[in-house]
């Protein structure tokens, strides 16, 4: 008795990973378009990153910046792309066997997208958009690509039995019409099926579908961004900054120590480091922003950008630097800002005796606590719009971000701010302090060594050491190296405009040859000796003095 048609083997697994991964990719370059277009930070892979910073523990954050430095958030993408990758394969799989389980894969994950899009700060309905429209098309790919599967033929019903399955023939391919002399699909036992003149093309066009979906993706993401990007641009390059109404004092004709190898008195802002939680830059253009102050005041106050740039600017050179900076690091810059004066626009709303919190919220949804008193004590705390001449770069804050000397980042530098909320201490824990960081963090005095680097080799005879130390908003009266454990030696210092920015100084070496070991240290003005106390950054800055060995040859 002849037998019926065979029924089809599962495809090879690679063409469902494949399929998952062409699918998934084309989901993220959709969602990157349509973020682009709604003009909101909520494409997918940004919006389940951003809820996977906060929610990554503290250890494992510390871990990121030590390992990966201003680096670590293009290392979190890569790692988000690399895990979405093998589940995006696994759903392929299971899409090109089982089409409504590849399909419920892709819902769970378009769940998870939402989800996150929809919890992020200052979400709207339209936050949600750039997922749904990735899943979608996603679950479309993966119906094309299953349509034209290429298939193979494992022999007659009878000898593999009638256990198909009700969907096993979705993605079947039509049988050509037999024609007189030629072997039927069913006599070819074993065989693949492969393109010919008279059968849909099944390999190739599969291949073709799939890559041009990756090659779609690869363009669309950086693309999606590069758009929304190329209008805030624009946007910042039409600001123009007001001058400012007490300008930045003259710098001392010896604020320079002049040794090669030091890092410059003024950062430039392409050298300017940043450390945030933001897994890739806000983008906002001035004409949407708005600055909210409200909470414990007795008059809340809302103002626009071109509200902020018509009140009096101040401009000053204010160092800053990161509470995760290890000693010697270089998570520490110093700027001059022009900005707007915290204490003035604090004193306008009059914020009650009992809110000892200023509450700064990003954009993002970033939370800095930053002490009242600190804002209202006279130092120069800046709501600040310009960076060394220019409108604030994107990447550091713009429109509008805040700048307070004396306290590390965490607690005073919030970027791309939008709200100021007077609160207490007692009520609300900003994001660090809720991961175990100090609520109050005072820049701790730190001094570093930047030439001879480490572990250089140096010719015997006079060598100049030199580095920078800061205590910014006490200032640093005295720097002192040591050799070997020797006796410290003073350095010599260069001038500085004010108390709020790091301080050069540099100390000649008669190095003779060997293996050596260099240490410095800062006093500042208050009297305190920089403590040799080696302490990791968790919970309120790092401390020890920073040693180099060299060899002198």
């Amino acid at each position: 008795m002849a037998g019926r048609p065979a029924p089809e083997k599962p495809p090879k697994q690679w063409y469902g990973e494949l399929a998952g991964v062409a699918a998934t990719a084309l989901a993220l370059g959709v969602g990157e378009l349509v973020a682009a277009a709604t003009g909101g930070p909520s494409a997918p892979l940004v919006a389940v990153g951003g809820v996977a910073v906060d929610a990554a523990p503290t250890p494992v954050k510390e871990f990121a910046v030590a390992a990966f430095y201003t680096y670590d958030k293009l290392a979190l993408q890569a790692g988000i792309v690399l895990v979405l990758a093998v589940f995006a394969a696994f759903i392929g799989v299971l899409a090109m066997r089982r089409l409504r389980y590849g399909l419920a894969g892709v819902a769970v994950f378009a769940v998870i997208g939402v989800l996150a899009s929809a919890t992020r700060a200052s979400a709207t309905w339209a936050y949600p958009l750039p997922t749904v429209a990735g899943a979608l098309t996603a679950a479309g790919l993966l119906v094309l690509l299953r349509r034209i599967l290429p298939r193979r033929s494992s022999g007659s019903a009878q000898d593999q039995g009638n256990d198909t399955g009700a969907d096993s023939d979705v993605a079947a391919q039509e049988a050509p019409t037999p024609v007189q002399g030629a072997r039927s699909p069913s006599s070819d036992v074993g065989m693949s099926v492969v393109d010919g003149p008279r059968q849909p093309p099944g390999r190739r066009r599969f291949l073709a579908l799939a890559g041009g979906a990756i090659g779609a993706a690869v363009v669309a993401v950086p693309g999606g961004r590069r758009l929304w990007a190329q209008r805030v641009a624009a946007a910042r390059a039409a600001v123009v900054l007001p001058p400012p109404s007490s300008p930045a004092p003259p710098l001392p004709a010896k604020v320079s120590a002049r040794v090669p190898g030091l890092e410059p008195f003024v950062t430039r802002n392409a050298d300017f480091y940043r450390i945030d939680t933001a897994l890739t830059v806000p983008q906002m253009e001035p004409k949407d922003w708005q600055l909210k102050i409200h909470g414990r005041v007795k008059r809340p106050l809302t103002l626009t950008y071109e509200q902020l740039l018509t009140r009096p600017m101040v401009e000053r050179y204010i160092t800053l630097s990161c509470v995760s900076n290890e000693v010697g690091g270089e998570l520490v810059g110093n700027a001059r800002w022009l900005g707007v004066p915290i204490k003035d626009l604090l004193d306008e709303v009059e914020p009650d005796d009992g809110a000892d919190q200023v509450v700064s919220r990003s954009v993002d949804g970033y939370t800095a606590g930053t002490p009242t008193a600190a804002l209202r004590d006279g130092r120069d705390a800046l709501l600040a719009v310009g960076m060394n001449g220019e409108p604030l770069p994107v990447e550091h804050g713009f429109p509008v971000r805040m700048v307070v000397p004396g306290l590390y980042g965490y607690v005073s530098a919030t970027k791309w701010l939008t709200e100021l909320e007077l609160s207490r201490f007692s009520d609300f824990s900003a994001y660090w302090v809720r991961r175990d960081y100090a609520a109050l963090a005072p820049v701790k005095t730190q001094s570093r060594i930047d030439t001879p680097a480490a572990g250089k080799r140096v010719e015997p005879g006079l060598v100049m050491v030199a580095g920078v130390a800061w205590a910014q908003h006490r200032g640093v009266s005295a720097v002192e190296v040591r050799v070997d454990d020797g006796p410290w030696q003073p350095a010599q210092l260069a001038a500085v405009p004010s108390v709020d920015t790091w301080r050069q100084w540099s100390w000649p070496w008669q190095a003779a040859p060997g293996k050596h070991r260099l240490q410095v240290r800062a006093t500042d003005n208050t009297g305190q000796v920089q403590t040799g106390q080696v302490h990791k950054p968790l919970p309120d800055g790092a401390t020890g003095w920073h040693t180099i060995k060299v060899t002198v040859a």
